[in-house]
């Protein structure tokens, strides 16, 4: 049998990729939600569609410099953790400014746990990886 370049138990391996897909849809959600939030700003028509698209792209690229797994700047784990808290608390307060409470709180919900989960065994991963 031969082995495996990492060596977490087929089951872990399994959650973590389920763990890692879901963090990759949080992230589209939290983007698609910064748009709706910017659309729907009584700013007039352009600046709407501006806000609708300035908001998303500032979370991509504050998100693909920092936080992301590629990221341009290698920052320490606090420094990622602190961009994602920006990035998803500001969708998850965009949701809630567009009178969605209770979807607020279970975004914010499911974020924390994903990324209280994913954290712990992407430093495994890594350190394994060396």
């Amino acid at each position: 049998m031969s082995s495996s370049s990492s060596p977490l138990p087929p089951a872990v391996k399994v959650f973590f990729l389920a763990n890692e897909g879901l963090a990759f849809l949080l992230e589209l959600l939290a983007l698609g939600l910064l748009a709706w939030w910017g659309f729907t700003r009584d700013i007039g028509r352009v600046g709407s569609i501006a806000l609708a698209v300035a908001a998303p792209l500032a979370a991509a690229v504050l998100w693909g410099m920092f936080a992301a797994p590629k990221a341009r700047f290698a920052v320490p784990l606090a420094a990622r953790l602190g961009v994602k808290a920006v990035v998803f608390g500001a969708a998850a307060l965009a949701l809630l400014a567009l009178g969605h409470r209770l979807p607020s709180l279970w975004f914010t919900v499911v974020v924390v746990v994903n990324t209280a989960l994913a954290t712990p065994l992407r430093i495994y991963g890594a350190r394994s990886r060396s």
